[in-house]
């Protein structure tokens, strides 16, 4: 497997544009990734829900740390990306590094037909 590619998002976190339900949406690599912050960690995860498509940043994070998909309220851990309602399915995270710099994200780069 290839190394992740670091991709600086922001000078700092206050620099993303949060909505009212606390993710940002960001670009990365011709991707779009959501970020939220839980308990003063930042997580990246997948900006569609893979079971229906739902648009994860129209979701919300639930008390236990879990993003909701707005379709149909499957829930899934931003830390890991395991479905905790039980479906079955798996969100795809990214990891994200706050450095002195800035807020970073890791890709894994894709070859050819994103393979």
């Amino acid at each position: 497997m290839a190394a992740l590619q670091w991709h600086k998002v922001a000078e700092s976190p206050d620099e993303l544009i949060v909505g009212d339900n606390n993710i940002a949406v960001i670009e990365v690599a011709g991707k779009k990734i959501c970020l939220a912050a839980l308990d003063g960690h930042w997580y990246g995860f997948a900006y569609k829900c893979p079971h229906a498509s739902g648009i994860m940043a129209n979701g919300y994070l639930d008390a236990m740390g879990n993003i909701v998909c707005p379709l149909h309220r499957y829930r899934f851990s931003i830390r890991n990306g395991r479905n905790v309602s039980g479906e079955g399915y798996y969100l795809k995270t990214y990891p994200v590094e706050q450095r002195p710099d800035g807020l970073y994200v890791g890709v894994a780069p894709t070859g050819f037909f994103g393979f």
